[in-house]
């Protein structure tokens, strides 16, 4: 889906980390809280992330998750 949809992505920064859900300020000026589903453990603050609305992947450094709107 993140493929045939390429044009989808938001680019943003890692605002924060609380359990399973992260916070990212998009460079459309939004915040989103997102509710990660998988692995939460390698995302740190500050760090650009990416997410892709339509297919709900979340990728940040080496990580590829699914997360959804909290």
């Amino acid at each position: 889906m993140a493929a045939a949809n390429s044009s989808a992505w938001w680019d943003g920064i890692l605002v924060g980390v609380d359990g399973g859900e992260v916070t990212v300020a998009l460079f459309t000026g939004a915040t989103m809280r997102l509710r990660v589903v998988g692995p939460v453990v390698d995302f740190t603050p500050n760090e650009p992330v990416a997410y892709h609305p339509v297919a709900e992947l979340l990728s940040a450094s080496a990580v590829l998750t699914t997360a959804r709107v909290a």
